[in-house]
């Protein structure tokens, strides 16, 4: 696999403005944000994209997810609600070849997003 500007965070070689991190994700702030809060969620083992979640156990499935969850609450995002994106592919505009949610929040999400 092709290392990524996610790789480089991960690895502390790019800074990144981190808002959470545990054993199992890093969470940080969009460079290009879209929201008031725009957050990147990324499991800290490798996936390159949803297609290939299925290559993670059940359990690191669940603790990626989970760590999406706790990060949007410690975000304060839980009472007005927020928007968790995953991209896919290149019509789904992934531009990163790495795993990541987005968490968008503070404003009011529109329906269809796209």
């Amino acid at each position: 696999m092709e290392e990524t500007i996610f790789d480089k965070i991960i690895k502390g070689d790019i800074p990144a403005d981190v808002v959470y991190e545990d054993d199992n994700v890093l969470a940080f702030k969009d460079i290009n944000p879209q929201a008031p809060v725009h957050v990147l969620v990324i499991p800290k083992k490798k996936v390159t994209s949803f297609n290939d979640l299925k290559n993670l156990s059940p359990e690191e499935t669940g603790l990626f997810l989970n760590g999406v969850s706790t990060v949007a609450v410690s975000l304060g995002l839980a009472a007005d609600g927020y928007r968790i994106v995953l991209n896919c592919g290149s019509n789904g505009q992934q531009t990163v070849e790495y795993l990541h949610a987005h968490i968008l929040g503070e404003r009011q999400m529109k329906w269809p997003p796209g």
